[in-house]
């Protein structure tokens, strides 16, 4: 009688750690494609270790190590001076255009417009 009891904490346990690392490996992989945009994308990828933390040690370990690599960048650049910050921003505003013209962002705004620009459409959506 008393191995039912103990089987299913191991069952249950082990339902958990797989859960919990389905759902933080997805949100850490979606912060991950997220960084290069504006917004949150840094915020998500530690979000999503910190949910892997509370279950593996090597996520805490990562957690940790991530942190201050973010917290030294973020030091470097604001000691840079303005053209370095302007250029970073610049770069950043470059991945977010070029991505919303291949998902054929600026190709929808163009037909809905009726600009007839053929450029502005994405060539994997021709």
């Amino acid at each position: 009688m008393s191995e039912k009891p103990r089987r299913y904490g191991n069952l249950r346990r082990h339902t958990k750690r797989v859960i919990i690392g389905i759902l933080g490996g997805l949100v850490t992989l979606l912060g991950l494609v997220l960084v290069p945009y504006p917004g949150p994308g840094w915020l998500i990828v530690f979000a999503g270790l910190g949910i892997l933390a509370t279950e593996f040690d090597f996520a805490a370990r990562i957690l940790r190590y991530a942190r201050r690599k973010y917290d030294a960048w973020a030091r470097w650049v604001k000691k840079q001076n303005l053209f370095v910050r302007i250029l970073i921003l610049s770069t950043t505003g470059l991945v977010v255009a070029v991505t919303v013209w291949l998902v054929n962002g600026f190709g929808i705004l163009n037909s809905l417009l009726s600009l007839n620009q053929e450029w502005l459409v994405s060539p994997l959506f021709r």
